[in-house]
């Protein structure tokens, strides 16, 4: 399958170091193109959807809910291996009744729609058996795309934290999963760490009406997946030190500390699967002093099919010291959007926590900084969620809270602060 996607890395950094600078920063750009439908139209793919069923739902949550996993349903293809759970204080399959994934036709996609709606909510949440089941069930599936849907209304309440960290480690590298959290009552912070884990996303979903659109659009973003288990693999030499490497596009999503080694001097850094996209990672790698005029690879950066041995793309970054200032300090633009993007969300998160806190000049403060970071980068979306929780001038840049923030918003700009905007193309990009 793989062979059949064509993959492409680029690097935009200034390799120019000053003299005994140590600090290579670079964005790498990794593109999938190519005929990825054909691919995707032969893959293996196995989807489970997980739909929180406990009292919480019984509103005309329930109901959308239902409509929405139907949709679901409806739109995988014919082949993909399929199951649907329900979540209470455990998890319990709703189709088919045995611990087992079904294969999509005609007859099962019927069935499994029938079962949805017999759905009734009643229970509690217990996040972490959800996600137990889910991977137990993807078991026979290795090497096929292997996707969930997750939703809840609610947090945690029937696990601890450190039950939800027990099951995410069991369930980590065996599924992504994109979550969902519909009305106010959920935890932003809870639903990250589970997208995160799992290489996932998490959106919020104010209005229960509009969960059939997107578990549709979920589904078909699932089924436009071609290549599974791709990994991101950085060399470096062996007198560097790889500082970090995070994903900057299209959300922010830190992998340093998801290496695996992969040989002497490299690591994979897991990606999931892929279909037809374009992501970004910012690679900081530092290392020995240098003469000037001397030039090293600072890092060789591979994309990767690690259980099949397949290296799809590949891109150098490199190291010169130089004395002249003018190469030496200049950033690259690139660099610096994504430095910046990563500056706004920490301060969006830090204002909200500062503002849950009680700390109402703090909140002011960062959220603030944070408009006129978003309205410097071009970030229009972020901008948008700030200023239904702040009154911004853009003449002063001055911000004051609005006195009454509604839990929606929060959620809302919480969410959003991790979703980035691309730098806008260069001149040579054609």
């Amino acid at each position: 399958m793989s062979e059949q996607a064509q993959f492409t890395i680029r690097v935009d950094q200034n390799k120019y170091l000053p003299v005994g600078g140590q600090e290579v920063n670079a964005i790498v750009t990794v593109e999938a193109t190519g005929p990825l439908e054909t691919v995707a139209g032969a893959a293996q793919a196995a989807e489970v959807i997980i739909i929180d069923t406990s009292t919480s739902m019984a509103t005309e949550r329930i109901s959308e809910a239902r409509k929405a996993a139907q949709a679901a349903i409806d739109t995988l293809r014919d082949g993909v291996h399929f199951a649907i759970i329900a979540g209470t204080t455990k998890a319990t399959m709703v189709y088919p009744s045995r611990k087992e994934m079904a294969t999509m036709t005609a007859t099962t996609r019927d069935a499994a729609k029938q079962a949805v709606s017999r759905l009734i909510a009643d229970g509690g949440t217990a996040i972490g058996s959800w996600l137990r089941l889910a991977a137990d069930l993807f078991a026979p599936y290795a090497g096929a795309i292997r996707h969930a849907i997750l939703l809840t209304d609610g947090h945690n309440q029937h696990e601890t934290a450190a039950q939800l960290d027990a099951a995410l480690a069991y369930c980590q590298g065996k599924f992504v999963c994109d979550c969902r959290g519909v009305g106010t009552g959920w935890e932003v912070a809870e639903l990250r760490k589970v997208a995160s884990v799992l290489l996932g996303s998490v959106q919020d979903i104010p209005d229960a009406k509009d969960l059939e659109a997107d578990f549709r659009a979920m589904a078909q973003q699932a089924m436009g997946k071609a290549v599974a288990d791709v990994a991101l693999r950085v060399w470096t030499p062996q007198a560097a030190k790889l500082k970090f490497v995070k994903q900057v596009s299209p959300t922010l999503e830190d992998l340093t500390g998801r290496r695996t080694d992969a040989g002497p001097q490299a690591g994979d850094y897991p990606t999931g699967a892929w279909g037809r996209e374009v992501r970004e990672y910012h690679i900081c790698v530092e290392v020995p002093p240098g003469a000037v005029g001397q030039e090293m690879r600072a890092a060789w950066v591979k994309l990767v099919q690690p259980d099949l041995g397949t290296q799809l793309a590949a891109g150098n970054i490199l190291a010169q010291w130089s004395d002249d200032p003018a190469q030496s300090t200049r950033i690259n633009p690139r660099v610096a959007h994504y430095t910046g993007q990563a500056e706004l969300a920490d301060l969006i998160q830090g204002g909200l926590q500062a503002h849950k806190d009680g700390d109402f000049a703090t909140a002011t403060a960062r959220l603030g900084r944070a408009r006129t970071l978003a309205e410097e980068s071009g970030n229009e979306g972020t901008a948008k969620l700030l200023d239904r929780v702040i009154d911004y001038d853009a003449a002063t840049g001055t911000a004051r809270l609005k006195p009454n923030i509604d839990r929606a918003s929060q959620i809302a700009l919480d969410v959003g602060s991790v979703r980035t905007v691309r730098t806008r193309k260069d001149p040579d990009e054609g």
